[in-house]
C-alpha cells in the first residue's frame, strides 16, 4: 500500500503545471504528481527557475524530460535532483508533430538503444529513480515482441519502473487528442509485461476514467496513472488517501480546499503572480453540485480575472451550495 507509483497523475502539456499541483496535493498527500513535460533545450538554454521551481508542499513531485541526447539528459536529470526533484522521467510516448520534429516522444521507441543509453546517463547522473513512460507500439502494428524487447533493452539501462500508455502510438494521421482515444487500449500487453519481468514495476495509463477504474485495474498492475479524469474530476484525488493507502483525506469536504487555496493565490499575486494563473485548474471542483455552473462562471470572467483580486475565489466559492458543498469525502 506504501509504494509511491501506486497511484500517479499524469503529466499533462499546459495543464499540470505548479499551481495545478499544488491544489491537487491539497486534495491528495499520497498521489506522485508530475511535471508538463519540459525539453532539454527549454532547460539548457532557457531559464531554469522558471521550468524546475515548484512549491515544497508537492512533493512526491517528478520532472518530465523531453529529449533523445544523452549527455543533454544527464546534464537536466541533474538539475532535476538539485532542485530538489524526486523522480526524473523521460517521455518516450508523447506521439504530437512537434515532439517527432524534435526526436523525441514516442519516435524514440523505435531506437531502443538509444533510449537505454539516455536512461544510463541520467543513471549516472542521479541518485533518484530515473523512469520512463511510453506506449506499447508505434504504427498500427500491435507485435507484443516489439515493447517486450523495448523494455528489455532499456532496463538495462537502470530503468527499474515504466509507466505505459497502453495503447500505440500512431505517428502519421491523428492529433495528439486522437491519439489518445482512437488505438485500441490494450491493457492485456501492460499485464504480459509484468509476468515477463517481474523484477521490474509497471504502472497503467490509459482510459481509467475514475477511481473504481484505476481500483480495478491494480491486481494486475502495480501502479495506476490518470490523467485528463483527475483534472477534469479533481474531487475524485480526495478518495485516493483512503481508498488506495488507506490513510485519512486531507480534506473531509470540497469547501476545506477553499482557505488553503485561497492563502496560496494571495502569495502567488503578492510575488507578482496572476489570479488566472491557479484559478484555471479548479474549474471542476465542485462538478455536480447546485452552483458549479456559477463557480466556473465567476472564475472565467474576463472582467473580474483583470482585477487580480484573489478574493475572487471566495466569491465563487459562495455561489455554490453550501450544503453541499461541506459534504464529506465519499
Amino acid at each position: 500500500m506504501d509504494d509511491p507509483w501506486r497511484f500517479c497523475v499524469a503529466p499533462m502539456l499546459d495543464w499540470t503545471d505548479r499551481h495545478c499541483r499544488v491544489f491537487h496535493r491539497l486534495l491528495s498527500r499520497r498521489a506522485r504528481l508530475y511535471t508538463e513535460m519540459v525539453t532539454t533545450g527549454a532547460l539548457i538554454h532557457g531559464s531554469q527557475p522558471r521550468h524546475l521551481d515548484f512549491d515544497p508542499r508537492e512533493h512526491p513531485v517528478a520532472l518530465q524530460l523531453g529529449g533523445s541526447e544523452p549527455a543533454d539528459l544527464a546534464a537536466c536529470a541533474r538539475l532535476g535532483q538539485r532542485w530538489g526533484y524526486d523522480e526524473i522521467n523521460l517521455n518516450c510516448g508523447c506521439p504530437s508533430e512537434r515532439v517527432q520534429r524534435g526526436a523525441f516522444g514516442a519516435c524514440l521507441m523505435a531506437e531502443p538503444a538509444l533510449v537505454r543509453d539516455c536512461v544510463a546517463a541520467m543513471c549516472d547522473a542521479v541518485t533518484i529513480p530515473v523512469t520512463v513512460k511510453h506506449r506499447i507500439g508505434i504504427g498500427r502494428h500491435e507485435d507484443y515482441g516489439f515493447v517486450r524487447d523495448f523494455v528489455g533493452t532499456v532496463a538495462q539501462g537502470g530503468a527499474s519502473t515504466f509507466i505505459v500508455h497502453a495503447r500505440n502510438a500512431w505517428l502519421q494521421g491523428l492529433s495528439p487528442k486522437e491519439n489518445r482515444e482512437v488505438p485500441p487500449l490494450r491493457y492485456a500487453v501492460v499485464h504480459a509485461l509484468r509476468r515477463d519481468f517481474p523484477t521490474l514495476r509497471f504502472v497503467l495509463n490509459g482510459g481509467l476514467a475514475d477511481l473504481g477504474s484505476a481500483q480495478a485495474a491494480l491486481p494486475q498492475t502495480d501502479g495506476v496513472m490518470l490523467g485528463r479524469a483527475a483534472y477534469h474530476e479533481p474531487w475524485l484525488l480526495a478518495s485516493v488517501d483512503p481508498v488506495l493507502f488507506g490513510v485519512p483525506a486531507p480534506v473531509q469536504a470540497r469547501i476545506d480546499v477553499i482557505a488553503p487555496l485561497h492563502d496560496y493565490v494571495h502569495r502567488h499575486v503578492a510575488a507578482g503572480g496572476r489570479v488566472r494563473d491557479v484559478v484555471r485548474h479548479v474549474l471542476g471542483l465542485f462538478n455536480g453540485l447546485p452552483g458549479a455552473r456559477r463557480w466556473r462562471q465567476t472564475l472565467s470572467d474576463a472582467r473580474q480575472l483583470a482585477a487580480n483580486d484573489p478574493d475572487l475565489l471566495l466569491r465563487a466559492a459562495a455561489e455554490v451550495d453550501a450544503r453541499a458543498a461541506a459534504a464529506p469525502v465519499g
